[in-house]
């Protein structure tokens, strides 16, 4: 930090170390002097389908109209998201990504100095948003890598106005049953607003799906975020939602940026939405590759972390730089993944799960590794 930069900001801004997000192809292939068609990506937790052609041709029907400002109330989207979730259309909050939902429910639900409540090894957004809004941090230490619901209600506080909980979670892959969410749901006082951060629910096997935005017509205070990023192939467009009673949604709409979603990703998600063909295609290839990634662990004798998203985390050493010596080893080979050394966790990493051929290359990359 410059001497001149003290001069601006309140002091928890300046403390905020900005979100890493994971190499892009060119960079590594800039840095390691590789072709990038070589390079296999499995850190970001992308499609690896990319978007779907109905996708496509939505985007291609909407192109006409990009001289002109995008709906910013998303009347369309908003609409088949509320016959999809049987809600009503006010109770949907879109965002520039689920990214966006989460920053903008710290802003509207919480002050400088109150307190919001969050897991050991959960996202590393809600740590970015409590400091963006210059609140107080209650990091609850995990439960074999997963959130401890009764020690998160144990934690809240008088002046705890927020709790994230992430599920599956990001970065470990846990899972919290919807049994134990409800029990959680029905003890968190009323103050406090409740983020459930479903971001992969859509990997989870049938027997695990429970249909969480109906919980928002019992409660109140609960916010359901979801986003397009993931199973729907939408990364790039950046389009997430938030589903939640008007008392809530009115408050996000207050402050949300007025264009936040883009007339080519309300066309893109809109399609991705009815698209089940695409979801199923990608689901399938996450449970083969899943059992590919841990078939070729347990070979290799690494622990992991059973997974209920669309990546894995696997422990490849026991010293504190044994994440970031394999992620370098494996980048020399042109395999991108991502060390967690940032959520505490330095002698893991996480993988994502891609296509067959993709997985394949990551394994032989990190047998090479290994080796070394």
């Amino acid at each position: 930090m410059s001497n001149l930069s003290k001069h601006y900001g309140p002091e928890y801004v300046r403390a905020i170390a900005p979100y890493q997000a994971g190499k892009p192809i060119a960079e590594v292939a800039r840095e390691f002097g590789l072709d990038e068609a070589s390079i296999v990506k499995l850190a970001s937790n992308e499609n690896p389908f990319g978007v779907p052609e109905s996708a496509r041709q939505a985007m291609a029907a909407a192109v006409a109209e990009l001289g002109r400002y995008p709906d910013a109330n998303g009347f369309d989207l908003k609409g088949a998201l509320s016959r999809r979730y049987d809600v009503p259309a006010d109770w949907i909050t879109l965002g520039n990504g689920s990214n966006d939902i989460l920053e903008i429910a710290a802003h509207a639900f919480v002050e400088r100095g109150q307190s919001v409540v969050y897991s050991q090894y959960s996202f590393a957004v809600y740590a970015l948003a409590t400091q963006g809004v210059g609140a107080r941090h209650i990091v609850v230490p995990a439960r074999a890598h997963g959130h401890d619901l009764p020690a998160m209600l144990a934690a809240i506080r008088d002046d705890t106005r927020l709790v994230f909980i992430a599920n599956p979670n990001n970065p470990t892959g846990t899972f919290i049953p919807a049994a134990d969410i409800e029990a959680f749901l029905a003890k968190v006082p009323a103050h406090v607003v409740v983020v459930l951060d479903e971001a992969y629910n859509e990997f989870l096997a049938p027997e695990n799906q429970f249909e969480s935005a109906q919980w928002v017509k019992r409660y109140p205070n609960l916010l359901v975020s979801r986003t397009f990023s993931k199973a729907y192939g939408l990364a790039g467009l950046r389009v997430g939602f938030a589903i939640a009673q008007p008392a809530l949604t009115d408050l996000m709409n207050r402050i949300r940026q007025p264009f936040n979603v883009n007339s080519l990703a309300q066309a893109a998600a809109i399609a991705a939405l009815n698209d089940q063909a695409f979801l199923q295609r990608g689901a399938e290839n996450n449970n083969a590759g899943y059992q590919q990634f841990v078939a070729a662990f347990d070979k290799l004798g690494l622990a992991y972390v059973p997974s209920y998203g669309n990546f894995v985390l696997v422990k490849v050493g026991d010293d504190a730089g044994a994440g970031a010596r394999i992620n370098l080893a494996l980048l020399k080979q042109g395999v991108i993944v991502r060390p967690v050394g940032n959520y505490g966790l330095p002698e893991w990493l996480r993988i994502s799960i891609g296509l067959p051929e993709e997985n394949d290359a990551c394994i032989e990359a990190l047998t090479n590794a290994l080796a070394e």
